[in-house]
């Protein structure tokens, strides 16, 4: 059953990096914002007391918004 999952985890794995090959900068940013965000947000919330779920997703928003925030700071400096 072990090897099954760790196969499955593989699978997946290389599907989301390969997924990830034709992307923007911006939306780079924006996938790389929104993950450091939720898990952030999830490892604060659950410390906290509260709802990690609750966390992740205010914390992924948040880090939607903060990649979107420094892409466009790079683009007005003028690096792509």
């Amino acid at each position: 059953m072990k090897s099954i999952a760790k196969l499955l985890a593989l699978f997946m794995l290389a599907g989301l990096i390969s997924g990830c090959a034709g992307m923007s900068n911006t939306e780079q940013r924006m996938l790389s914002g929104g993950a450091i965000g939720a898990g952030a947000g999830a490892a604060v919330g659950a410390l906290s007391g509260g709802s990690g779920t609750t966390g992740a997703v205010i914390g992924g928003a948040a880090g939607v918004v903060g990649g979107v925030i420094v892409d466009q700071i790079e683009k007005e400096r003028g690096r792509r």
